[in-house]
């Protein structure tokens, strides 16, 4: 085909793109029109000549990925899924609307996207977790394109994927940034100023390509020498023109995210040429290999540990992994330059080729983790519990993927002692259990950890553990069970006057407080909500009816949203339960509620009225109040 004939049809393809994508957000009344129209031509050419995805099988292990980072362009992306043939005309102005599968922003209800987009910042990161699958996983020679917006390369997420990038030389990644110029408010930080986007990026080690976004020829040329690029990553810079094509929005400020009026529309349409009906055949992939086997499956032999002895959970957590590597070849494991302090140093010795370094990054971390798992692998992803609060947007963002990933945080509330504040998570159980989907775990045991680490692995959505600094006594048999979901009730009589509900460090302060109260003759419950969500209602429920609903929850974590929380949901009516309407509940709440500092973990606890001096006071003050209620309703009858 000539040359000139070629670039016609992409000139064609490209103007359908943008009238569909003009189209759709007009009926819509709202989206992202000028957005996706910038990058169109460079779509247009990559769509019918580059990519390489065979849409009647988008699981298919040979398919190149495409990630939409910019994703408020979403309109071009289903505009692009109507040209390949793959949803009608009808369903594309379905676009925005309750129950369509064209949301505002991608998600993977459509079979053809990997992971939802939006946030900006977070494309490129999970890009990289899809390379390092293909390169060092899969070894297949399928090519991840991410198309990112100027805008967001003012994220700090962006740079550490380019790090990263570079770092495990991943010459199968090709970005694409669309330098239209133009932000939300006004110009971006850069402008046009592409020859500085190109300067940074090759400051990271990557090859930069500089070119006119709507030159055919040089998208042309560009990406077919991105994909002979076989030592590092590939950026294209493309210089474009938000609202590319029509005279009324070209490159002018105030359009970002308005749809055109219906009387706007039609004479844009007709400036763009009209409607066309292009449907185009995508190049399918040229091999059809199988990934590469990492191993192969044996069976699952977990640590286990004597009653009695001292082991950190944290421990456990590395031992159990490392079992879990030699059983699961699909299980992968990322750390954040701590892994000889959660102990995943123990995976990447045994199985370095399934361990990826993500140095101090923990939002590249957790992106890598939802690109690989992608790619149908387990990724266990671990670091210290306060610091994945950074990464926190991309777990949020992991839910809205409907993406498989399993979280790990070590080194949790003031029990892990001198580091003080800075190093204390006190927050994380309420901030994963804010997560659709998600499974939050506190394991108290050695054993325990062992157990549920083996559950964590099957275990769909986002689902973390917490883990301890501090060596505790291994009060569990190696051969109990700990289903998600349930709890243990380990202390217990027909005549418990309350129950304390704990969890991980401060369950054995409970036990310290049960022995207490028994040489005091006072018999109290004690249950290990292990499972802080889903949590044990029909536990929590029997325990406040034999108690006269007197509970303690004890917690080494903030008073908001934590194991407190958890319990007190099991008592409130939602949309999906009845409330408990039984007997009347006497809670109290231990947790941390003021600002700790350095010291012993036995100091911190105390000062922070989670030990055992202060379950004990607690227990106390509930008994004598129903012993007092009790003495005056004798009184009244008498």
């Amino acid at each position: 085909m000539a040359i000139q004939e070629q670039i016609q049809q992409w000139h064609e393809l490209a103007q359908q793109l943008r009238v569909d994508s003009i189209r759709a957000t007009t009926i819509a009344g709202s989206g992202h029109p000028t957005s996706s129209m910038s990058p169109a031509d460079v779509m247009a050419v990559l769509l019918s000549k580059y990519l390489r995805y065979d849409f009647k099988n988008p699981d298919n292990p040979n398919n190149d990925r495409f990630v939409l980072s910019k994703g408020h362009a979403a309109p071009l992306l289903y505009a692009m899924y109507k040209a390949a043939g793959v949803i009608s005309d009808g369903e594309l102005m379905s676009l925005r609307q309750l129950g369509s599968r064209l949301e505002g922003h991608p998600t993977p209800v459509l079979p053809w996207v990997d992971v939802a987009t939006g946030s900006l910042g977070q494309g490129l990161p999970i890009g990289v977790g899809l390379a390092l699958a293909g390169k060092y996983l899969d070894q297949l020679p399928y090519h991840v394109w991410v198309l990112l917006g100027d805008s967001e390369t003012s994220e700090g997420s962006v740079w550490e994927a380019f790090d990263h990038a570079s770092h495990y030389s991943l010459d199968n990644l090709i970005a694409i940034i669309d330098v239209n110029r133009l932000g939300q408010r006004g110009q971006t930080e850069l402008g046009w100023n592409i020859q500085a986007y190109a300067a940074r990026a090759k400051a990271f080690g990557w090859q930069a390509m500089e070119i006119d976004g709507h030159n055919f020829q040089e998208i042309d040329q560009c990406l077919n020498a991105a994909l002979s690029i076989n030592d590092r990553p590939t950026v294209i810079i493309a210089r474009t023109k938000k609202g590319k094509g029509v005279a009324s929005l070209e490159d002018l400020g105030g359009w970002h995210g308005k749809a055109l009026k219906p009387d706007a529309e039609k004479a844009a349409i007709a400036e763009l040429g009209g409607q066309r009906h292009i449907i185009i055949q995508v190049n399918k992939p040229e091999e059809q290999a199988q990934p590469v086997v990492t191993g192969n499956p044996q069976q699952l032999q977990l640590p286990t540990y004597n009653k009695g002895a001292k082991v950190a959970t944290r421990r456990a957590y590395g031992d159990a992994l490392l079992a879990l590597g030699s059983a699961q070849p699909n299980v992968v494991v990322l750390d954040a330059e701590v892994s000889n302090s959660t102990y995943a140093e123990d995976f990447a010795e045994a199985y370095p080729e399934r361990y990826f370094e993500m140095y101090i990054a923990e939002q590249q971390m957790i992106a890598a983790a939802v690109g690989l798992q992608v790619r149908k692998y387990k990724p266990f992803a671990s670091s210290f519990a306060a610091f994945l609060s950074r990464g926190y947007d991309f777990v949020r963002m992991a839910a809205v993927s409907r993406a498989n990933i399993k979280l790990v945080g070590s080194h949790a509330g003031v029990s892990i002692g001198q580091d003080g504040p800075s190093q204390m998570a006190l927050e994380d159980l309420a901030a994963f259990r804010a997560v659709w989907s998600s499974t939050v775990l506190y394991p108290s045991d050695a054993n325990q950890t062992a157990k549920l680490l083996a559950q964590m692995s099957d275990r769909n959505g986002i689902v973390y553990l917490r883990t301890t600094r501090e060596s505790t006594p291994v009060i569990y048999d190696s051969d109990e069970d700990f289903p998600i979901g349930g709890s243990k009730v380990i202390r217990s009589s027909d005549s418990d006057g309350a129950a304390i509900i704990a969890a991980g460090i401060t369950l054995h302060e409970a036990l310290k407080a049960y022995d207490r109260l028994k040489n005091e003759g006072i018999a109290v419950r004690v249950i290990d909500a292990y499972s802080v969500k889903p949590i044990d209602a029909k536990t929590l429920h029997q325990a406040a009816r034999d108690t006269e609903g007197n509970l303690v929850v004890v917690e080494d974590h903030w008073l908001e949203g934590g194991l407190g929380a958890a319990v007190l949901d099991v008592f409130a009516g939602t949309n999906s339960s009845p409330s408990y309407d039984e007997t009347p509940l006497r809670l109290i709440k231990l947790a941390v509620s003021e600002m700790p500092g350095s010291g012993t973990p036995e100091e911190l606890l105390h000062a922070a009225k989670i030990d055992a001096d202060a379950i004990v006071e607690a227990v106390k003050s509930q008994v004598k109040h129903s012993l007092g209620v009790a003495l005056h309703s004798e009184s009244a009858r008498k």
